[in-house]
């Protein structure tokens, strides 16, 4: 294999795509690498769990939906399509409005590190595991993750920076979890990636003018990715009752709860990013949340309320209570100390004010599997 002739975009496997990376790290920026190594409440973050236990599942259950989904995988209709070509526009990096450029880099490298997160994962699973079934699903998708953050190194490079995929799977902080913890975390980002990523392709497609850079185009084959590797998720969750059933409902809300306040927080960090865009970061979270509620109810016997007034006022007070934090830690001294525990306080206070907010409950369809629909 010539990497050095090949583009991520047209690698059959993760292997193919994470050697192609590897071969163009040689240009990538130190500083955007450190940027993905953070490791804070709201950084995407790299995951290891038990693979013997993931080995064990039995989709027998799903059968008939599992083989569908491997089918639609393996025909493979994105190969080919996460490069540039005549609708890639050229952008004037250095013309950029500079709060936007910090900004949009800043989105760049950390979608980059949430999807390649997602491909280590799925990669180690394959290599570590011999149930067929497990291992070809996650063979599948850790093939597309690497195209995605591989796409978006391309993008990074246009602008001097990029991150060194390589580096991160040595070096990054891995954080265990349980199967089921993974399960409802990674079910979550993905139908989230979805619902984010056809939120913003179709506002554009009704305000081009909006549109200040190329890789928007692309978005939406992107997130019919993300709904894919969703639904592969819901069909494992569906293989044990017990896992959506008893106390693991308090989890699921728990794990629902932290996925849109961290969405919600994150994305008030990037006022400029959201202006250049034409949306309103209030109403695309909500948008957002909405969307995500409705698929989630495929398998998930909840959804949080998030038309309640005290749902948006918490999610205000969280926002807030985090934007005191990082200006305490950048203060230092005593009294940053000081405001720093406040903060941390408030921010704790904040999320346990959403959590108990009282959920919505629905029978589960008898059906699990869902097209994407937006």
């Amino acid at each position: 294999m010539n990497v050095q002739n090949m583009h991520s975009a047209d690698a059959t496997t993760a292997e193919e795509g994470l050697a192609i990376q590897a071969e163009q790290a040689k240009f990538d920026s130190k500083a955007a690498t450190e940027t993905a190594m953070q490791n804070t409440l709201l950084t995407p973050r790299f995951y290891t769990t038990d693979f013997d236990e993931l080995d064990a599942i039995d989709v027998s259950p799903v059968r008939d939906d599992w083989d569908r989904l491997i089918a639609q995988m393996v025909s493979d209709p994105n190969k080919g399509h996460f490069k540039k070509n005549e609708d890639w526009d050229r952008i004037d990096w250095d013309g950029m409005e500079p709060q936007l450029r910090k900004e949009f880099i800043d989105f760049l490298i950390s979608s980059c590190t949430a999807e390649f997160s997602g491909c280590v994962l799925y990669k180690e699973m394959k290599r570590r595991g011999t149930n067929k079934d497990v291992t070809q699903l996650f063979q599948l998708m850790a093939r597309d993750e690497a195209r995605h953050a591989g796409f978006i190194n391309d993008a990074l490079r246009e602008a001097g920076v990029a991150v060194n995929l390589g580096f991160l799977t040595q070096k990054k902080k891995y954080t265990y979890f349980r199967p089921k913890f993974i399960y409802y975390a990674t079910y979550l980002s993905e139908k989230i990636g979805y619902a984010r990523y056809i939120t913003i392709y179709r506002h554009l497609e009704a305000h081009p003018e909006h549109r200040f850079h190329p890789i928007f185009k692309w978005f939406q084959e992107w997130c019919n990715d993300e709904f894919s590797h969703g639904e592969a998720f819901a069909l494992l969750m569906k293989t044990d009752p017990k896992l959506t059933s008893g106390v693991n409902v308090l989890w699921i809300k728990f794990f629902l709860t932290a996925v849109f306040a961290t969405m919600y927080v994150r994305d008030h960090q990037r006022p400029a990013f959201h202006k250049a865009l034409g949306v309103d970061p209030d109403w695309y979270g909500q948008e957002v949340f909405a969307k995500t509620s409705a698929l989630s109810k495929q398998i998930f016997p909840i959804t949080l309320d998030i038309d309640s007034p005290r749902w948006s006022a918490g999610l205000k007070r969280l926002q807030k209570a985090n934007a005191d934090l990082d200006r305490a830690r950048k203060q230092g001294g005593v009294a940053g100390f000081a405001r720093r525990i406040s903060a941390q306080v408030r921010a704790v206070t904040a999320f346990a004010g959403l959590y108990f907010i009282p959920a919505k409950k629905h029978r589960l369809p008898a059906s699990t599997r869902l097209e994407p629909a937006y």
